[in-house]
């Protein structure tokens, strides 16, 4: 048998990129990109979010977060409102279109993360999750 391939970083990368094309290829029918549905995830209240939270919230760059912000509601799917705590920015409202594709992605999402589990036992896939996560955070405290 084998050894299993041991280069994180490459099969990191090469699956991150076959499991975005494949959302994206899966959203495109409602006018998504997995980015954009990802930021609708992020909306989850009524009061809305700052283009700063949705920054924050998909590790984007405030330049990258604004022109996607700007493509949001270029799409119809979020308008922005006045933050009343805040004079100087702006807080991003879903549309009822945006709350529509939400939900409508976050179906797409479920089937693809159970497409993902399949043939893996819970155990397995806690491992993988744990790891992802810890790699999520730990490059962020990187020097």
């Amino acid at each position: 048998m084998t050894a299993p391939d041991q280069r994180l970083i490459w099969l990191l990368s090469r699956a991150q990129r076959r499991v975005m094309a494949e959302a994206d290829a899966a959203l495109a029918g409602l006018g998504l990109t997995s980015t954009q549905a990802g930021a609708l995830f992020c909306i989850r209240s009524a009061e809305g979010i700052t283009v700063g939270e949705l920054a924050d919230q998909l590790a984007l760059a405030q330049s990258a977060a604004s022109g996607l912000a700007q493509r949001l509601e270029a799409a119809g799917v979020v308008t922005r409102a006045p933050n009343p705590e805040d004079g100087r920015s702006v807080r991003l409202m879903l549309t009822r279109s945006g709350r529509m594709r939400r939900e409508e992605a976050g179906k797409i999402a479920r089937a693809g993360n159970d497409a993902l589990r399949a043939g893996f036992s819970q155990l397995e896939i806690a491992v993988v999750a744990r790891w992802l996560a810890h790699v999520g955070t730990a490059t962020e405290t990187a020097p």
